[in-house]
């Protein structure tokens, strides 16, 4: 089996994916498949035919790697392909519709509210009150995200974050727990409770950082994790996602959850959560990558 090894690409996200992918191709040769890394920011798609290739590991991260477009074009080819289809990568990747169809489906997320230049951003605050995230509707890693605490910080928070996306919405602030389920086929991994002293589980905390603490088992009663898990697994299928993923969300001081977004290509650095969830329950790194492997499909 010729696999080939997406990374790197030309998103935000670029040099996460260039980790995750590196360490990802190093476990699928360790299991002896014949793997090889591909940048798409560097190489045609075209080259994925010349270089028949059977199968593609999809290690890249945020645009034109997990929002359906490359989904899209290696269903064209004819290519299997790890993760989502178009319309689950799609739905995912675009914080707004994603979190539409959750509300249509009865399924918790925070308030919200779309931002753009002529917003009366005091107003958006009154109503949806303080804190608030503002986030870039198509980014990931918590990218151009920003907490604001004060109405006068919103346009500031917006104008940071439209540097990323044209669509921006600002997210009532869920004071809590923030917890994160893998997704592997069917089943929800265990819970994974993160704990940082920033702000927020942001882009150094994720990436960088040594003090964020990733807590498993999660420290909830085990019938209440298992309410939790199905909870992700409902709202990971809502958006037609598949294969493997996470799923972001956070328990308010009752304990009632809310839903924040589904990674459909989450990162696979030695920082990342789900190898971390993987590992608890029982796969080694190579184990999940060959899993994930095994899964992929066309359409």
């Amino acid at each position: 089996m010729r696999v080939a090894v997406l990374l790197g690409g030309k998103s935000a996200e670029r040099e996460v994916s260039l980790k995750s992918g590196a360490l990802v191709l190093a476990a699928l040769r360790a299991r002896g498949v014949d793997a090889h890394a591909f940048d798409p920011a560097e190489h045609g798609l075209e080259a994925l035919i010349a270089g028949r290739y059977e199968r593609a590991f999809i290690a890249l991260h945020g645009r034109f790697g997990e929002d359906g477009t490359l989904q899209g074009a290696l269903e064209w080819l004819g290519l299997h392909y790890t993760g989502s289809g178009v319309l689950g990568s799609a739905l995912a990747m675009d914080k707004l519709r994603a979190k539409r169809l959750w509300m249509a489906e009865g399924l918790p997320t925070p308030p919200f509210e779309i931002l753009d230049a002529k917003s009366d951003f005091r107003a958006t605050a009154k109503r949806l009150g303080l804190p608030l995230m503002v986030k870039p509707v198509n980014e990931g890693s918590s990218i151009g995200m920003s907490k604001v605490r004060a109405a006068g910080e919103l346009e500031e928070a917006y104008a940071l974050a439209v540097n990323y996306d044209r669509a921006v919405i600002a997210e009532k602030f869920v004071d809590g727990t923030e917890l994160t389920a893998g997704i592997l086929g069917d089943e929800a991994l265990p819970l994974i409770k993160l704990e940082t002293p920033r702000d927020f589980y942001d882009y150094q905390a994720k990436y960088v950082a040594d003090d964020t603490r990733y807590l498993i088992p999660c420290g909830l009663p085990a019938a209440k994790e298992r309410e939790v898990q199905q909870l992700c697994l409902r709202a990971f299928r809502a958006l037609a996602c598949s294969g493997w993923g996470r799923v972001d969300l956070m328990l308010d001081r009752a304990g009632e959850p809310w839903l924040l977004e589904v990674n459909t290509v989450p990162g696979m650095t030695d920082h990342s959560l789900v190898p971390m969830a993987a590992r608890a329950a029982g796969l080694s790194y190579e184990d999940l990558c060959m899993r994930i492997l095994e899964s992929s499909h066309v359409g």
